[in-house]
């Protein structure tokens, strides 16, 4: 017995939707600060919602690339400074 409706096509479009605007929301705030938090994240809301299909591609890939670029900021500063924190 369900309690719930089952999941309609319009329901999973705007969950990926979501997953892709979040994705490149974090990405991009990573680039700024916890880089090695919302890094992997992005990329993992990103791989899901291109996974699932989701109408907003270009998105999900912006957060995607963007993910990475938090991973590759965070090794550039971690070779600069030789440690994994901000230095001020």
């Amino acid at each position: 017995m369900h309690l719930t409706a089952p999941a309609t096509r319009r329901t999973v479009a705007r969950d990926t939707e979501g997953m892709a605007v979040a994705s490149f929301i974090l990405g991009l705030l990573g680039l700024l600060v916890l880089n090695l938090v919302l890094g992997p994240i992005a990329i993992v809301l990103a791989s899901v919602a291109l996974w699932r299909g989701t109408p907003r591609r270009g998105r999900a890939l912006l957060g995607l690339a963007l993910g990475a670029a938090d991973l590759v900021v965070l090794l550039a500063f971690m070779q600069a400074d030789h440690t994994v924190s901000w230095s001020f």
